[in-house]
């Protein structure tokens, strides 16, 4: 069966969009939605990876509601800054030294701290095992480094099995 039909839902989601955007079951529109959602899994099968074991999806939930918290409050500390007085702002550059090469888990990290308000990743090593963040206002450079590592890169790590 899978040797056929590789994966059934996303078969099943291409005949159902096929037919939405038709918005007809007209015998040659569920033939090309058939087709489609046939053709397409069995076409692209052999890009398919082996499923990532993913032990910590709790992890994953935790990690978005964190960031999402996070995106919310550095939005009101970036606008606190911003219409302040200027001469405030302590900009400045900090390495975030990784405990893990995983290519995801740096990539991701590098995409959680540029999504924050207030800091950018401004460069991945080639080993991945730094990230460069620009910070628009750091008081404590050590501070935010440990921040970065304790609410991003470890929950990273318990998803990844690192």
């Amino acid at each position: 069966m899978r040797r056929w039909l590789p994966h059934p839902w996303v078969s099943t989601l291409l005949v159902a969009a096929w037919l939405a955007l038709w918005t007809s079951v007209a015998p040659l529109h569920l033939a090309g939605a058939v087709l489609l959602g046939l053709g397409l899994p069995l076409l692209v099968r052999r890009f398919d990876e082996p499923a990532i074991a993913t032990p910590g999806v709790a992890a994953a939930v935790r990690l978005a509601f964190v960031v999402l918290w996070d995106i919310i409050v550095a939005n009101v500390a970036v606008a606190r800054l911003i219409l302040g007085p200027l001469g405030g702002l302590r900009p400045t550059f900090v390495e975030v030294s990784l405990d893990t090469p995983h290519p995801q888990v740096a990539t991701l990290l590098a995409m959680i701290v540029t999504m924050t308000p207030g800091t950018v990743s401004a460069h991945i090593d080639d080993g991945r095992t730094r990230i460069l963040v620009h910070v628009l206002d750091a008081a404590d450079p050590l501070s935010v480094v440990a921040g970065i590592k304790a609410r991003y890169e470890r929950p990273l790590k318990e998803i990844f099995g690192c």
